[in-house]
């Protein structure tokens, strides 16, 4: 898979993320637009998409997974959590322009950052001239923002916007099922309850407890089942 261009700092994506392996439960909307090849895909109608939602809900991941399917199709993309990023200069900005994708994660953290704030504003109004695509990432609405540059806030709610919405507890069931089997690890539903009973309820901490039982099965050469989970959790 080709490497995304312009990540600065030694920013990376995470080998894992792809639409593929993102349960979309009552986002199913968002990702039918987000992900070109699904078949039920959506033409995007504003080159400028909003997402925001609470920690774990995938915003992250979506935004990701946009990137990788962008520059596995020979696009250029670039990915950038700006909780990192404020730490630079936001002359890392620069040159992104020229790019098919921008993603933009945790927008939140460069409000009060007057610097930050007028580079992703003239970033903004650069990637609107060349009709680049521009996803951001954000914990709450646009207009919630506590940006301090008002012709910022402006531009945030300029595009569409969507609420990530969390997964049931049912969806949460489906959804780590569902990334064992494409680990290729058979997952009971009966398991995968006592798992999900017992894990850390974000989905980044199921993920996490997965990721450690299928080494751990990997090396006793043993199916999951409650028994063995129990042993290797000490639950």
């Amino acid at each position: 898979m080709k490497q995304a261009v312009q990540l600065p700092l030694g920013v990376q994506l995470r080998d894992e993320v792809s639409f593929s392996n993102y349960y979309p439960g009552p986002n199913h909307a968002l990702v039918a637009l987000l992900d070109c090849d699904r078949p039920d895909a959506a033409s995007l109608p504003d080159p400028f998409l909003f997402l925001y939602g609470s920690s774990g809900v995938g915003c992250s991941h979506l935004l990701q997974a946009a990137c990788y399917q962008n520059d596995h199709g020979g696009g250029r993309s670039s990915y950038l959590p700006m909780r990192e990023m404020v730490a630079y200069s936001p002359r890392v900005l620069d040159g992104l322009e020229t790019l098919d994708l921008v993603c933009l994660d945790n927008i939140e953290a460069i409000a009060g950052h007057w610097l930050w704030e007028t580079a992703v504003f003239n970033l903004f109004n650069a990637l609107r001239e060349r009709g680049t695509r521009l996803l951001v990432a954000a914990d709450c609405p646009p207009r919630q923002l506590p940006l301090q540059l008002p012709d910022l806030v402006s531009r945030m709610s300029w595009g569409l916007v969507f609420h990530v919405q969390p997964l049931s507890d049912e969806e949460k069931l489906a959804s780590l099922r569902m990334r064992a089997r494409l680990r290729g690890l058979e997952l009971t539903e009966e398991v995968a309850r006592f798992v999900l009973n017992r894990s850390p309820r974000s989905m980044q901490g199921l993920f996490d407890v997965l990721t450690h039982l299928d080494g751990a099965s990997l090396r006793a050469k043993r199916r999951l089942s409650i028994p063995f989970v129990k042993q290797v959790m000490s639950w």
